[in-house]
C-alpha cells in the first residue's frame, strides 16, 4: 500500500482516508510481530521524537515513548511543561520553532482546542496530536480501530455504544469520525442529556450519512451492540454539582454485560475511575486493561514510521 503519511501531520482524523487507516493497521500488524519476535529494530535509529505534553498523560505519553524507542529513535520527553521556557509565557508558535531544530517529528498534548493545530502551522517538522483539549485524540481512535478490527475481524457492518460522559471526551469524537469512513455503521451515545454529543460532531455524522441516535437507557441497545465503549466522568471540565449528578449513574457492572453479546468487546481509554467494576476485567470480552492498550504502543510505532519513512 502507499504511504500517505511520509513527512505529514496528524491533526485531526478528518485528514484520514479509508486506505490510511487500512495501511497503518496492516503496518500495526508487522509492528506487533516485530515486538513478539524481537523486541523492536534499528529502523528510526538517528531520527529524535519530541513528546511535548502539557497536560498530564500516563499511556499515551509512555506509549509514544516505548513506541519510539522499540524502532530506534531517540526522544526529547517532556511530560508537563512546568519546567520549560512556556512556564515563563513562551508562545506555542515559539515552542513549535524551536523543538522543531531538534526533532524530527513532535508529539503534543495540550488543554487548549485547536492548540495542536496551531502548533503544527507553525513547526518545520511533521506534528502528531495526542489530545487538544475536548476536541480530538486521533491517535487514541487508530488504537481503538485497531483494537476493533483485530479482534472482531472487522470495521463495517459494526454497532457501538460510547456510554458515559460524551460531551468532553475528544475520543469519543475522534473514533466516531474515524469509523465514518466504514460502511454500515451504527452509533448509539448513551448519556445523560448534560453531557451529550458535542454539536461538530453530530454535525459531521449527518454529513456523512451514519446511523446513529442519543440515548439515555444503554438497556435500549445492550443486547445489539458490537462494541461497548465506556468513558470517564470528566470532572476536570464540569461543575462539582453536575459531577455529583452524573458520577455513578452510568456504571458497567456484571449483570449489564450479561445481556451483551457473546461475541462482543468492553472498551475504555482509561483512566477508570469506578465506571467499570473490577469483576467486570475477567471477561474474555474486557481488552481495556490488556489488548488495547499494547494497541496503543504498535500503532503508534506503525504511524512514527510511516511519518518518518518512506
Amino acid at each position: 500500500m502507499k504511504n500517505n503519511l511520509f513527512g505529514k501531520s496528524l491533526v485531526t482524523v478528518e485528514s484520514l482516508k479509508r486506505e490510511d487507516i487500512e495501511s497503518i493497521f496492516k503496518r500495526a500488524d508487522e509492528m506487533k510481530s516485530l515486538v513478539e519476535t524481537q523486541g523492536g529494530d534499528e529502523r528510526l535509529k538517528g531520527k529524535i521524537m519530541g513528546a511535548l505534553f502539557f497536560e498530564p498523560s500516563s499511556r499515551t505519553f509512555s506509549s509514544f515513548v516505548a513506541a519510539m524507542q522499540r524502532i530506534g529513535g531517540g526522544i526529547i520527553p517532556l511530560s508537563g511543561m512546568g519546567s520549560t521556557s512556556a512556564a515563563k509565557g513562551e508562545t506555542l508558535e515559539d515552542t513549535a520553532k524551536v523543538f522543531s531544530c531538534y526533532a524530527d517529528v513532535l508529539v503534543m498534548r495540550h488543554g487548549e482546542p485547536g492548540s495542536v493545530a496551531k502548533v503544527a502551522k507553525a513547526a518545520t517538522v511533521p506534528v502528531i496530536n495526542a489530545g487538544d483539549g475536548i476536541n480530538e485524540h486521533p491517535t487514541q481512535a487508530l488504537l481503538d480501530g485497531y483494537t476493533i478490527s483485530s479482534e472482531l475481524g472487522k470495521l463495517d457492518n459494526i454497532h457501538l455504544a460510547f456510554f458515559g460522559e460524551i460531551a468532553h471526551y475528544r475520543p469519543v469524537n475522534s473514533l466516531a469520525k474515524l469509523l465514518s469512513l466504514f460502511k454500515n455503521v451504527h452509533l448509539s451515545f448513551v448519556s445523560a442529556p448534560e453531557v451529550k454529543l458535542q454539536d461538530g460532531v453530530r454535525r459531521y455524522l449527518v454529513s456523512h450519512n451514519i446511523k446513529f441516535e442519543e440515548i439515555e437507557n444503554i438497556e435500549n441497545v445492550i443486547g445489539k451492540i458490537d462494541v461497548l465503549y465506556v468513558t470517564r466522568v470528566k470532572k476536570e471540565y464540569m461543575s462539582d454539582e453536575l459531577y455529583q449528578k452524573i458520577q455513578g449513574k452510568y456504571v458497567v457492572d456484571k449483570k449489564l454485560i450479561s445481556h451483551m453479546k457473546k461475541e462482543s468487546l468492553i472498551m475504555h481509554p482509561l483512566p477508570r475511575i469506578g465506571e467499570i467494576a473490577v469483576e467486570v476485567d475477567k471477561d474474555r470480552r474486557a481488552v481495556y486493561l490488556n489488548k488495547q492498550m499494547r494497541n496503543g504502543m504498535y500503532t503508534r510505532m506503525a504511524l512514527l514510521d510511516m511519518i518518518l519513512r518512506k
